[in-house]
C-alpha cells in the first residue's frame, strides 16, 4: 500500500474508520468521507495522531455532486487514486408492510446509488492506476433477510452492479472486490431505520460477540493486496451463503427463526 491513495466512503465509524487506520498503517494515503462533521474531525484527529497522511471530506455519497467533489478533492490533494472502498451504508429494521416507502428509497440512495456515484467519478483514475474498486456488501446481498427488505435489495443491487463492472473492466486490469463481512460490531444497527424512518437507536444484538471492525479491515487489506474477487467473512456468514445456494427452502425457515429471536424483532 505504500504510496497508494485510498478513498473510503463512510470512513468515520465502524468498518470504514477501521479501514482508514489499517490501510494507512500499511502505508497508504487516506481520504475519508462522512456526513457528520464531528465524527469526521475525530477521525482526522486519530489519523493525525497515528502519522497517517490523510484528507477528510464532508460528503453525502447519496448526492451525486458530493461524490464528484470528494473524488476531485482526493485527486487534487494526492495526485492519484488507487483504491475506492464503497463502505457508506445504512440499514433498516421493519416489516415491508409497515415501512414507509421513503425508507426503501433512502436505503437505495445511500447503499446502491452512493456506490454508483462514487465509482463513476473515481473510475477514470482507478483505470489509470489499474487499481481496485471495493464494495462493502453484506450477507444480505446473497440472502434476503426478514425485516431488512430495503437493505437486502440495496446490497443485491450493489453486488449485481459490481459483478457486471468487474466483467467490463477485465481488459483494463482493474480489480473489483465484493466483500460481505457478516455480522460485525459497528454502529450500523444503532442507526438502522425503523418503519417511520427514524433511527432505531439501540442494537438488538450482542455486539461483543461479533467480529470487530478492525478484524474486518485487516481481512479487507489482504483481499485488496491479493486482488481477490469475493470475500465472505464469519463462519455464520459462510454457512448462510452455502445453505442458501444448496438448500434454499430450509434456509428460508432457518433465517426466519433466527431473526425472530432478536430482541424486539418486528418479524
Amino acid at each position: 500500500m505504500k504510496g497508494k491513495v485510498v478513498l473510503i466512503t463512510g470512513g468515520t465509524s465502524g468498518i470504514g474508520r477501521a479501514c482508514a487506520v489499517v490501510f494507512g498503517q500499511a502505508g497508504a494515503q487516506i481520504v475519508v468521507t462522512g456526513r457528520d462533521e464531528a465524527r469526521l474531525a475525530d477521525t482526522a484527529q486519530e489519523l493525525s495522531r497515528l502519522g497517517i497522511a490523510h484528507l477528510a471530506v464532508r460528503a453525502d455519497v447519496g448526492r451525486e455532486e458530493d461524490s464528484q467533489r470528494a473524488v476531485a478533492e482526493a485527486v487534487a490533494a494526492f495526485g492519484r487514486l488507487d483504491v475506492l472502498i464503497n463502505n457508506a451504508g445504512i440499514s433498516m429494521r421493519a416489516l415491508f408492510q409497515d415501512a414507509d416507502l421513503d425508507v426503501i428509497r433512502q436505503l437505495m440512495q445511500t447503499n446502491f446509488f452512493g456506490t454508483v456515484y462514487a465509482t463513476k467519478f473515481a473510475l477514470p483514475h482507478i483505470v489509470a492506476t489499474k487499481g481496485s474498486v471495493v464494495g462493502i456488501s453484506s450477507i444480505a446481498g446473497y440472502r434476503g433477510l426478514p425485516g431488512r427488505t430495503g437493505y437486502s435489495a440495496s446490497k443485491f443491487a450493489m453486488q449485481g452492479f459490481l459483478e457486471a463492472l468487474r466483467t467490463e473492466l477485465l481488459p483494463q486490469g482493474v480489480h473489483v472486490l465484493v466483500a460481505c463481512p457478516g455480522f460485525t460490531a459497528s454502529n450500523i444497527r444503532q442507526t438502522a431505520l425503523a418503519a417511520d424512518g427514524s433511527a432505531q437507536g439501540e442494537s438488538p444484538r450482542n455486539e461483543g460477540q461479533m467480529m470487530s471492525s478492525e478484524a474486518v479491515a485487516h481481512h479487507l487489506l489482504q483481499a485488496v493486496r491479493r486482488r481477490r474477487r469475493d470475500l465472505v467473512l464469519t463462519g455464520q456468514g459462510k454457512l448462510t451463503v452455502f445453505l442458501n445456494k444448496w438448500l434454499p427452502g430450509l434456509t428460508d425457515r432457518l433465517v426466519l427463526n433466527h431473526f425472530r429471536k432478536e430482541e424486539g424483532s418486528p418479524v
